[in-house]
């Protein structure tokens, strides 16, 4: 049976019943930074397997709970995370050698706000930023990314567009 995944980043304190209502749905939720703090990652479904890191606006209490990387592996794909990571192909300094050392399949990063995913031919990896999900920031749409994890294998990967970023309803 295939994982479920929701990727999200850069939530700056804020998270919303339509985001919940799709992470509900998951089975496993991964934030790639900027997560503001504590009362996001609390207010998370529970039962859900979390992954996460710290992110530039992340205060000390929330880098002590959570690592600047995170390298692990689920249904046969190794993935690799940290906030900061630029993008195909200028990536930030010192991340094109962390993924050609770590040969990861998946590469996310959040930061940017841009929701992107290419895959970088140079160092075989998908490279996956899924925008940003909370209010603060320069961004139009508010987007998370959601795929499945299969015998190795990335499948059913869609963008989820959460709303006009300073548009809340009630």
């Amino acid at each position: 049976m295939p994982t479920k995944v929701a990727l999200i980043s850069d939530s700056h304190s804020y998270i919303d019943h339509k985001t919940l209502t799709y992470l509900d749905s998951v089975d496993e939720i991964w934030h790639a930074g900027d997560i503001g703090n504590l009362q996001v990652m609390e207010s998370l479904p529970p039962g859900k397997q979390i992954r996460a890191v710290f992110g530039n606006i992340d205060d000390a209490e929330i880098q002590q709970e959570y690592p600047e990387w995170l390298d692990w592996e689920v249904d046969g794909v190794h993935a690799l995370m940290t906030h900061i990571g630029g993008k195909p192909p200028r990536y930030a300094k010192g991340i094109k050698a962390k993924i050609k050392s770590v040969k990861p399949k998946i590469f996310i990063c959040g930061h940017s706000h841009i929701c992107k995913v290419e895959f970088d031919k140079e160092l075989n990896c998908l490279y996956m930023n899924p925008g940003a999900s909370g209010q603060h920031g320069f961004h139009i749409m508010r987007t998370m990314l959601l795929f499945d994890l299969d015998a190795g294998e990335i499948k059913n990967l869609r963008v989820v567009e959460l709303g006009k970023r300073g548009k809340q309803k009630r």
